[in-house]
């Protein structure tokens, strides 16, 4: 075999060895994106109106560890205002959506609508109302704040009603290995709050954080504006 045939096999044969690197890591990457997030989708208004019913969102199962016995290891802790998905404590089977308020040994309270942590105030600023379409197409005005955590973590809650359940609370200390939930729309969302049927929910309970919505529809009616969304 001459020189130049020998130099074509040779860079023939590392062209399909380039070939199959790249398709082994294309799947080996596919594979650990699988593993890593897991699709849920919103069936209340409950994070209105950070999340609408039907929209699809990924979790993303790793963001605090592989088991709760190696999370100090291999990730951070959770923090303020991450959206999680979490099992709700009293039964350990049904997923609930909320966003984390209170770290443990926080005192929360909610005093005529104004989240308090560790006996300050959270920073609220009236914004546009909030345009929520109703099961029969109509829409209605709701009022719509922007509050910002300590940490710097800002995003909208909603207003529904005026002193409502859960606008004004007794001191609720976080304890140990234990967070703090609430919902975006404080006067829809059963939430720690209500121990009773939420409360306190441990390190354990957490299955992942909410990183962006996939795909979001409303009946019939596809939402592509909010493909793509990162959940914040």
């Amino acid at each position: 075999m001459s020189a130049e045939a020998q130099q074509v096999r040779r860079g023939r044969s590392g062209i399909r060895i380039a070939f199959w690197a790249v398709l082994a890591s294309l799947v080996i990457l596919a594979l650990a994106t699988i593993l890593s997030f897991k699709p849920y989708n919103i069936p209340s208004g409950a994070m209105k109106p950070t999340l609408l019913i039907g929209d699809y969102l990924y979790v993303w199962k790793f963001a605090y560890g592989f088991t709760p016995s190696v999370r100090p290891f291999f990730a951070k802790e959770p923090q303020r205002g991450d959206v999680v998905v979490f099992l709700l404590p009293r039964d350990n089977s049904t997923v609930y959506i909320k966003r984390l308020i209170g770290l443990p040994g926080d005192r929360i309270q909610m005093i005529k609508g104004v989240l308090n942590i560790n006996g300050v105030p959270m920073k609220q600023e009236r914004v546009e109302d909030f345009l929520d379409t109703e099961d029969d197409g109509h829409t209605a005005r709701v009022k719509q704040w922007r509050e910002t955590l300590p940490n710097g973590v800002s995003y909208k809650t909603l207003d529904l009603i005026e002193s409502s359940a859960g606008d004004n609370t007794e001191v609720f200390v976080v304890p140990p290995g234990n967070y703090f939930m609430l919902g975006d729309n404080r006067d829809n969302s059963t939430d720690s709050r209500f121990l009773n049927q939420v409360g306190f929910v441990p390190l354990e309970n957490i299955l992942g954080r909410a990183e962006v919505i996939f795909f979001s529809i409303n009946g019939q009616q596809l939402r592509p504006e909010r493909f793509g969304m990162a959940v914040r």
